[in-house]
C-alpha cells in the first residue's frame, strides 16, 4: 500500500515538473558550421544557429554537409524589467458610481 503511495506521488511530481517544459520545436537541413558549443543548420536560405553542450544527445556521425533535424527549446537568458505594474493606492479616494 505504501509503496503504490509513494508511486502515484511520483507519477505526479513527474507530470507537474514535465509541464513546466517550454515547447519543442525543430529545424532540418544541413550543417554549415559546427563547434563544441555550437551547430549551424541552413534552411531555406537562413542560417540558425543553436548551441548545444556535451549532454546534447546525437544520434549518428555529426558533421559539416550531414542532414540533421535538431530538436531544441528556447530559453531566457536575461530579462530587464522597464516598468512595474502600477500599484493601487489604498488611501486614494474611490471614484465612480
Amino acid at each position: 500500500m505504501k509503496s503504490s503511495f509513494q508511486f502515484a506521488l511520483f507519477v505526479l511530481f513527474a507530470i507537474g515538473v514535465r509541464a513546466e517544459l517550454p515547447k519543442e520545436y525543430q529545424v532540418t537541413g544541413p550543417v554549415v558550421a559546427l563547434t563544441a558549443g555550437v551547430i549551424t543548420v541552413e534552411k531555406g536560405g537562413e542560417r540558425w544557429e543553436i548551441g548545444r553542450a556535451a549532454a546534447t544527445k546525437v544520434d549518428g556521425k555529426l558533421a559539416v554537409g550531414s542532414r540533421v533535424t535538431v530538436y531544441y527549446r528556447l530559453g531566457a537568458t536575461a530579462i530587464d524589467v522597464k516598468d512595474s505594474p502600477a500599484k493601487p493606492n489604498p488611501t486614494a479616494p474611490k471614484t465612480g458610481k
